[in-house]
C-alpha cells in the first residue's frame, strides 16, 4: 500500500470510527457495548499488541546501527561531532518545550476523556533521580529487554554500537547481521501499519464511545497544542539558531527552504524529500555540497525534533488523562529516552507511534494508551516531517559557515 493511500485510509478509519463511537451510543448503549466487547476492543488490542511486539527489537537494532554508522570519534571528525551534538541538543530543546506547553495547556486534564478510562490504572511509584541514573546501566540486558526497561536497553545498545564502530572491519559480519535484523524490523513495521486504518477505526470508536463528546474537545486541545509547539520550534527556535549561529536572515532561510518544506508536508517522509532538501540548501541557502551531503542525510536519520515534540506532548497528555502527576525525574526520563532513541530511527510510517510506546513505558504509563491519539497522529505527521527536515537544513547552514570560517572548505 503506497503512503498516500495509507494516509487516506487511516483518515477514513478515523472519521468513520469517530462517527460510530459518538453516534451509536445515543441510539443504543447496549448495542455499542456488545460491538465494543466483541469487535472494537479486540481489534484495537490486537493492533496495539502488534506495535508493542516490535518496540524492543526495533529500538535495539536501530540504535546499534545508528551509533555504529556514526563511526568512532576519530573517524567522525570535527564536523560530525558538532553535527551530532547539535541534533541531540535541539531534540532535547524540542522535548522540553513540548513538555512545558502540555503542562500549561493541560489538554488531558482528568475527566475530559471520561472517568472510566483510568479507573483500573494504578500510578507507578516514583523513582529517585540518582537511582534512575544508576539504573541506566543494566545488570542483565536480556532481563531489561524482557521487562521493557527502555533506558537500560538504550544504554546497552549505545555500548554495542560504539564497540562496533571502534572495531570497524573486524566485526563487519556482525554489523551485517544487525543491519539485516533492523531491515526485518522495519519491514514488520510496514506490515503492521497496513492494518493501521482498521486499528484507528476500532481504537477511536471504542475511546469516543466510552468517553462521549468530552473526548472531542480534549483531543482537539491535544492536536492544537502539538501544532502550536511545532510552529514555535520551527519559526522561533530554528529562526534564532540560523540568525545567531548561522548569521543568516531567517526570512532568507525560510524563503529559500520553502520548496522542501512544502514537499515534506505532502510526503510525510524525511527520506523521500532528501534530494529536494539538499538541492534547496545548496542552491538557495549557499550550503556547500560537502556539508550538505554529510549533514542532511545524517539528519534524516538522527534528527527527529518534530517527532520528539509529539512524543512529549502526547506523554504528558496521556499522563493527565490517567490522573498521573509526572515528577521532575519522569520528565527528565522522557527527554533522555526520546533524545537517545532518535538516533537511528528511520523515517518509516508508524515508527513515531512505536517510539511513543517506548517513551510511555519508560515512565510507567500504559503503552496501550496510544490508542487515544493514534487516529489523529497522521494529520500531525505531515507537520512534524517539515520540522524535521528544516532542522537538518538549519544545522547545515551553521556547519557550513563554521567550516568556511576555518578555511576547511572554499567559500
Amino acid at each position: 500500500m503506497n503512503k498516500n493511500k495509507l494516509t487516506r485510509n487511516i483518515l477514513l478509519g478515523l472519521l468513520f470510527g469517530a462517527l460510530l463511537g459518538l453516534i451509536l451510543p445515543y441510539f443504543s448503549q447496549d448495542v455499542f457495548n456488545l460491538l465494543n466487547q466483541y469487535l472494537l476492543d479486540p481489534a484495537g488490542s490486537i493492533f496495539l499488541r502488534l506495535i508493542m511486539m516490535v518496540v524492543v527489537p526495533l529500538v535495539f537494532f536501530s540504535l546499534v546501527i545508528g551509533i555504529s554508522d556514526l563511526g568512532s570519534p576519530k573517524q567522525l571528525g570535527r564536523m560530525g561531532i558538532q553535527t551530532v551534538i547539535f541534533f541531540l541538543a535541539t531534540s532535547a530543546i524540542s522535548l522540553t518545550i513540548g513538555i512545558v506547553a502540555a503542562q500549561i495547556v493541560q489538554p488531558g486534564s482528568p475527566g475530559l476523556l471520561g472517568d472510566g478510562i483510568a479507573e483500573d490504572y494504578e500510578v507507578a511509584d516514583s523513582v529517585p533521580i540518582m537511582d534512575t541514573l544508576v539504573n541506566i546501566i543494566p545488570n542483565n540486558p536480556i532481563e531489561s529487554m524482557a521487562n521493557m526497561e527502555m533506558l537500560q536497553i538504550i544504554s546497552f545498545a549505545i555500548f554495542v554500537g560504539l564497540a562496533m564502530a571502534m572495531l570497524g572491519k573486524k566485526v563487519e559480519t556482525v554489523k551485517v547481521f544487525f543491519t539485516q535484523a533492523n531491515d526485518i524490523m522495519m519491514k514488520i513495521v510496514t506490515f503492521v501499519m497496513a492494518f493501521a486504518p482498521i486499528g484507528a477505526f476500532a481504537l477511536i470508536a471504542s475511546a469516543l464511545g466510552e468517553a462521549g463528546w468530552e473526548a472531542v474537545g480534549s483531543l482537539l486541545s491535544y492536536f492544537l497544542t502539538v501544532v502550536v509547539v511545532l510552529l514555535i520550534h520551527l519559526f522561533v527556535v530554528y529562526g534564532l539558531i540560523v540568525y545567531f549561529l548561522g548569521k543568516m536572515s531567517p526570512v532568507k532561510f525560510f524563503k529559500g527552504f520553502a520548496p522542501a518544506m512544502t514537499m515534506a508536508f505532502s510526503l510525510s517522509s524525511s527520506n523521500a524529500v532528501l534530494p529536494l532538501s539538499m538541492k534547496s540548501a545548496q542552491e538557495n541557502l549557499g550550503v556547500s555540497k560537502q556539508v550538505s551531503g554529510f549533514v542532511q542525510p545524517l539528519g534524516a536519520t538522527i534528527n527527529m525534533d518534530g517527532t520528539g515534540i509529539m512524543q512529549a506532548v502526547a506523554t504528558v497528555f496521556i499522563a493527565q488523562v490517567y490522573g498521573v502527576d509526572l515528577t521532575i525525574t519522569q520528565m527528565l526520563i522522557i527527554v533522555l529516552t526520546a533524545t537517545l532513541a532518535s538516533i537511528g530511527t528511520a523515517g518509516v510510517p508508524g515508527v513515531g507511534m512505536i517510539m511513543l510506546a517506548m517513551v510511555l513505558t519508560s515512565v510507567g504509563l500504559p503503552p496501550d494508551a496510544i490508542g487515544l491519539i493514534i487516529g489523529i497522529d497522521r494529520l500531525l505527521d505531515m507537520m512534524r516531517t517539515a520540522v524535521n527536515i528544516t532542522g537538518d537544513a538549519a544545522l547545515a547552514v551553521i556547519v557550513d559557515r563554521n567550516e568556511k570560517r576555518r578555511g576547511e572548505i572554499s567559500a
